[in-house]
C-alpha cells in the first residue's frame, strides 16, 4: 500500500468534537472528594462515556488512600496489574507508579491491556507531584482514530487481526517472572493457556504469541473502537536510535517486542507510521496539577506520556474488567 493513500482525513465536526477530557471542578478549594462522588456518580459515569476522560479537579482527595476510595467509588474493587508489559511500582495494596520508565522517554498512545484476553475498562491517575516541565497525560478518543485510518487499512486488520510476540530476553524489557508475577514455568503456561496465549520456552527464555481482534465494540456505547497495542509494540514506533539498535541485536523473530497481521504476515513500516499519524491528530493534552484524579475509559480514550523533567509522581489504579462489563451488558467478544 502506497504512503498516499494513506492522508490522514480533518477530524469530524459537530459532536464528535467533545472535550477531552471532560473537566468537574470542585465547587470550592478543597472541597471533599468523597461527597461529590456520592452525588453525582450517575452524572460522572455518564460523562465518562461521553467523552472518554474526566478530569476530577481542585478537590481534596486525601492522598493515596483517599484516592483507592475514588476508584471504589466509582467502580468497584481495584485490580491486580497482570501480564505486564512495562515497569512499575507498588504504592499501596493495587495502586502503582503510572510507569517507571526514565523520564526523558515518550510512553507512545496506547489502550491499557489491550493485548490481553481480559482488561480494566476503567482507568485511574491521581497526581501525587506535577513535573517542573511537560509531563503529560496526552489522551485520544479511539472512535476517531478509527475514522482517521485509511479503510483499507483497517479493513485488513478487521478481517487478519494483530498478533503481539514478545521474547523475554535478560536484560530487555520487563522479565517473565515479573510479567506473569510468578517464577513458575507450569504456572505461567497455564495462565496463558487460559488466555489464548501461545507459550515457548526457548534456549534464551520465554516467547509468547497471542492473536487479538484490532477493532472492538463497546459493551457500554455500542460504538466501534480501534482498541489494540499494534502500534505500541511495534519495533518502528520506539526511538529511531533503539530500534535500529534491537534491529541489529536480533534476528526479527527475537525482537524483544513486535507485532504483526494476526495470520503471522508482516505489517509494512509505512502501515506503522500511519497509524501513528491518525493517534497523534486526535491527541489532547492537559497540565497535571496537584490532586488532579483522571478517570479514562480505557477502551474510549488511548493514553501516553509525555517526556518531563523534575520529580513528576503519578499514581494509578485499574477496574472493572471487559468481560464482566460483556456479561452485565448482555453482548459478545468483538
Amino acid at each position: 500500500m502506497s504512503t498516499p493513500r494513506m492522508t490522514v482525513p480533518p477530524l469530524p465536526r459537530g459532536p464528535a468534537e467533545k472535550p477531552l477530557p471532560f473537566v468537574l471542578t470542585a465547587g470550592a478549594p478543597g472541597e471533599p472528594i468523597g461527597g461529590r462522588l456520592a452525588a453525582d456518580r450517575a452524572a460522572i459515569r455518564a460523562r465518562l462515556r461521553e467523552h472518554g476522560a474526566v478530569l476530577l479537579r481542585g478537590f481534596d482527595v486525601g492522598g493515596v488512600a483517599g484516592f483507592e476510595g475514588v476508584v471504589r467509588a466509582l467502580s468497584g474493587e481495584p485490580l491486580d496489574y497482570a501480564e505486564r508489559s512495562s515497569p512499575r511500582s507498588t504504592i499501596q495494596g493495587r495502586v502503582y507508579t503510572s510507569t517507571d520508565f526514565p523520564p526523558a522517554e515518550e510512553i507512545f498512545l496506547h489502550n491499557e491491556n489491550s493485548y490481553q484476553a481480559d482488561w480494566p475498562m476503567a482507568l485511574y491517575f491521581y497526581c501525587l507531584r506535577t513535573p517542573a516541565t511537560l509531563g503529560a497525560t496526552p489522551l485520544a478518543d479511539t472512535r476517531l482514530v478509527r475514522q482517521r485510518i485509511d479503510p483499507a487499512v483497517c479493513a485488513e486488520f478487521v478481517a487478519r487481526g494483530w498478533l503481539v510476540v514478545r521474547n523475554f530476553h535478560e536484560g530487555f524489557g520487563v522479565p517473565w517472572q515479573r510479567a506473569f508475577n510468578t517464577d513458575d514455568r507450569d504456572e505461567v503456561s497455564r495462565y496463558c493457556a487460559r488466555s489464548g496465549i501461545e507459550v515457548e520456552w526457548t534456549g534464551s527464555g520465554l516467547r509468547t504469541r497471542a492473536r487479538r481482534d484490532a477493532v472492538h465494540r463497546h459493551p457500554g456505547t455500542g460504538e466501534l473502537l480501534w482498541f489494540n497495542h499494534v502500534t505500541f509494540f511495534h519495533v518502528t514506533t520506539l526511538a529511531e536510535e533503539v530500534c535500529a539498535g534491537l534491529r541489529e541485536l536480533f534476528d526479527e523473530t527475537e525482537l524483544p517486542t513486535n507485532t504483526y497481521y494476526g495470520d503471522g504476515g508482516r505489517i509494512p513500516d509505512d502501515v506503522v507510521a500511519h497509524l501513528r499519524d491518525c493517534y497523534r491528530s486526535a491527541q489532547r493534552r492537559f497540565d497535571w496539577q496537584r490532586d488532579d484524579v483522571l478517570v479514562v475509559d480505557n477502551m474510549l480514550a488511548a493514553h501516553a506520556r509525555e517526556p518531563f523533567t523534575g520529580d513528576r509522581r503519578i499514581a494509578v489504579a485499574m477496574a472493572e474488567p471487559y468481560r464482566a462489563a460483556l456479561a452485565a451488558a448482555g453482548a459478545t467478544p468483538g
